[in-house]
Parts: C-alpha cells; structure tokens; sequence
C-alpha cells in the first residue's frame, strides 16, 4: 500500500466517520447505554483497520461502518416504539441503596461488590451509604444519588428567598477578539453598546478582548488577552 492510498483510506474514513456519527445522534457521543459505548469503539477499530488492512477495500469498509450505522438505527428505533424492547436493548435503573441499606441482591446481580460501590459514591462526593436516601445504578453505569433530606443543601425556596425567572442563558458576544453577529442579534444589543461597555472596563479595541459574554443580570465579562496578574 502506497502512502497516497494511506492518505486517501485517511481522509475517507474521517469523512464517513464525521457524516455517521453524525447521523447516530448524541446519544451516541454521550454514551448513554453501555450498547452505546461498545458501538463506538467498535467505530474507532474499524476505522482503523480500514486504514491499515491491505486485505480490506475501503469501499468494504465504508460499507462496513454504514451498516453498522443503519443497525443502531434501527435499534434505537425498536427501543422508541417498544418500552419492553427498550427494556431488553438499553436496560433498566436498579436501586442499590434504599433508605441508607445496601441492597445486596441488587448489588450482585449488577456484579459489584461493596469496594464498587463505595468507589461509585466517592465519585459523588459520598463516603457514607448512611446519608443516602437512594443511589440508583443507571443503564450507561453511572451512579445517581440523592442524600437524606436532612443532608441536601437548602434552596431558595426552602429559604423563602426571591427567586426571578431565568429567561436566557449567558451568551457570548467575542471570542478571539471578533463579534458573534448572531448572538448579538439573538440578544438585541448594538455594536455601540457593546463598545461603550468595553470602554467601561477599560478596553479600547476589540483585539485586546479574548472572550467576552453577556451575563443574566445584563453585565458583560470580559477577559482580555493580557491580563494583569497580581
């Protein structure tokens, strides 16, 4: 095999690869399911042995990934329009802590011991089954804690407190020291504003400015290139 054909096997791979997995959806780059965590590696070795495998055409192999593609379609497909079939495909939640007991029949039947799932709850920042109300084993093998009532962090409505209506997220207006166009149209604010406001902070060019974001309370946060530190 040449170092052309290499370069060429190269390039196809990477575009078939961006276009499927594009198609797949973000399930699939999330991990969701265990299934889908084993359809990504099995993405990547094919991938690469159509690079590499003399023995394999790329036209084999492309055809190869689009099946693939077209069979974990499907299988999400049968998991929408079947709960039982999203049963069996994706599994289910199992409880492994009610009420600060383990439950051992769960914890075995997921094939963890107690270092397991104390390694699981560290990862949750909890040392202690005791404070757990119930620890959930999701279907992609996270763990999914809630702690005792008497132990969660109190909210502001626990408190009382005013609580306004959060109508859009942060959104930011440069970035590498050039204006985002539609996301100053999306927040309806003026080139003018935006360089009063520089001009507030100090900024006097946009090239100074590395990334910049407007904040819920209507505030800009600005990050320059050079910033000075104490």
């Amino acid at each position: 095999m040449t170092y052309g054909d290499i370069l060429l096997r190269t390039a196809a791979s990477f575009v078939a690869l961006l276009i499927l997995t594009r198609l797949l959806g973000k399930n699939q780059v999330g991990h969701l399911t265990f299934f889908n965590y084993v359809t990504g590696i099995t993405f990547g070795s094919t991938t690469a042995e159509i690079i590499v495998n003399q023995q394999i055409t790329l036209l084999q192999g492309i055809s190869s990934l689009v099946l693939w593609t077209l069979m974990t379609i499907l299988v999400a497909l049968i998991g929408l329009q079947s709960v039982k079939a999203r049963e069996i495909l994706d599994g289910q939640p199992t409880i492994l802590i009610k009420q600060g007991k383990i439950l051992e029949k769960a914890l075995a039947k997921q094939r963890l011991n107690i270092d397991d799932l104390s390694m699981l709850l560290r990862n949750k920042d909890v040392f202690s089954p005791e404070t757990v109300e119930f620890a959930i084993l999701e279907p992609d093998g996270q763990l999914s804690v809630l702690l005792k009532e008497e132990l969660q962090a109190a909210t502001k409505k626990d408190m009382k407190a005013t609580v306004s209506t959060v109508h859009r997220i942060p959104l930011e207006l440069i970035v590498d020291g050039k204006i985002v166009e539609k996301n100053m149209k999306k927040m309806d604010v003026s080139v003018n504003w935006l360089n009063q406001q520089l001009k507030k902070n100090g900024v006097h060019s946009l090239e100074e400015v590395f990334y910049a974001e407007l904040q819920l309370d209507g505030t800009l946060y600005i990050d320059k290139y050079k910033d000075s530190v104490l």
